[in-house]
């Protein structure tokens, strides 16, 4: 910089105010004081950030299935005879017991039926009664020559036919009961009755017609779910361990679609036979306590259960695993508040938490909040992390 005064009364000329060694002295003063005025800023303030110091510890792994609910038992209502529906008992979407009518099919025709065959019952029945008193007379008479042995014979084949005569008879009444029995539908089983199928007036019978409505047993329910072989092994593994008193599988957890635990643990019921080739899973029954009637089939289930248990895991928050190009990576605070970036490998989650299965050593600290903001080497102002409680409803 160089400063030059001029003397206003020259005219004809300009010369410099200031020569030499007074230029100097005003440039190295006004240097000086530049200089010092750089010295007294106040130095840069270390970044703050939020860490976690990582401590060992025993946790269960937790897995999760999508399946479906299904009833203990579904029995279809059928019609076993043909005729117009008259009338519906129940109502439905309702509780219905074993035993109790659902529908009624119009029996006149099976009445009339059955009435016949009631007849022809009573006609066999006495011409048998006629034939054993034939039979009778002519034993008595066959000693005093008054008739043949023929007579006998033919006497003793009517009497044996009026006798088959009469057991056909009779397993025509029975049929005929059977099918009039058939126009009142009763539920086999306690459960929930389904929608009706069939409406009042319409003609009913075996075949396209034949479902009315189905009832469900759903007290305990089933949920239905696909296990991997690998899966399936350690599931009937664990199972067949608490089954000998050993330590065993943990309850099973239902989530419903509303995100909501339903209250009773479920149990290991059955697996299916095979193994589907085409997908490579096998379907495993879990079995529900249902006391007030919540789980209806067809629901969607979420089944969680603890598959294993590891100890001495080395958790971190989700948000302190950064992702860069396919690694994963965390910022480590050094004893010095220095920041070292370290690739780690992450195993199951835990919740919002990850396991961390390389990369990290019990008591370091890892940088929670504002990872985003801080580089390999950088010197920074760890505070303790205090997580944030999530705000209901949102």
């Amino acid at each position: 910089m160089v400063i030059t005064l001029y003397d206003a009364d020259r005219q004809a000329g300009y010369r410099p105010f200031f020569s030499g060694i007074g230029l100097l002295t005003l440039v190295s003063g006004l240097l000086v004081s530049a200089c010092g005025e750089t010295e007294q800023a106040p130095a840069l303030k270390p970044q703050t950030v939020e860490v976690i110091e990582v401590r060992p510890k025993d946790v269960p792994i937790q897995q999760e299935w999508i399946g479906t609910l299904d009833g203990m038992v579904n029995a279809q209502i059928l019609a076993q005879v043909s005729g117009y529906l008259i009338k519906q008992y129940y109502q439905e979407g309702q509780l219905v017991q074993k035993g109790q009518l659902l529908y009624e099919i119009d029996p006149k025709v099976f009445q009339a039926t059955l009435d016949g065959t009631l007849g022809n019952l009573a006609r066999q029945e006495a011409i048998l009664k006629t034939d054993k008193l034939d039979l009778d007379r002519v034993a008595r008479l066959l000693p005093e020559k008054a008739v043949s042995v023929r007579d006998r014979d033919n006497a003793e084949g009517r009497y044996a036919s009026a006798q088959a005569e009469v057991v056909a008879a009779k397993a025509s009444v029975e049929s005929a009961k059977l099918q009039l029995g058939f126009t009142k539908i009763t539920s086999p089983i306690n459960g929930i009755a389904g929608i009706s199928k069939a409406q009042l007036g319409n003609l009913v019978g075996p075949g396209a017609t034949a479902e009315l409505t189905t009832v469900s047993q759903v007290d305990p329910i089933k949920a239905y779910i696909p296990l991997s072989e690998q899966q399936y092994l350690q599931f009937a593994r664990n199972n067949t361990q608490s089954e000998e008193g050993n330590p065993g599988n943990e309850p099973l957890e239902l989530i419903l679609s509303d995100g909501s635990v339903y209250p009773h643990p479920g149990k290991f019921y059955f697996a299916d036979r095979q193994v589907n080739s085409k997908t490579g899973t096998i379907q495993v029954a879990i079995l529900f306590p249902n006391p007030g009637n919540l789980l209806r089939p067809g629901q969607y289930a979420k089944i969680r259960a603890v598959v294993k248990h590891r100890r001495n895991a080395l958790l971190v928050p989700q948000r302190a695993v950064g992702d860069m190009q396919g690694r994963r990576l965390v910022a480590v605070v050094k004893p010095d508040n220095s920041v070292e970036l370290r690739p780690v490998q992450v195993a199951e989650t835990i919740g919002t938490q990850w396991v961390i299965e390389e990369g990290l050593q019990p008591g370091e600290k890892v940088i929670v909040e504002g990872i985003q903001k801080v580089g390999g080497g950088k010197i920074v102002e760890p505070v303790p992390y205090a997580e944030t409680p999530a705000i209901s409803g949102r």
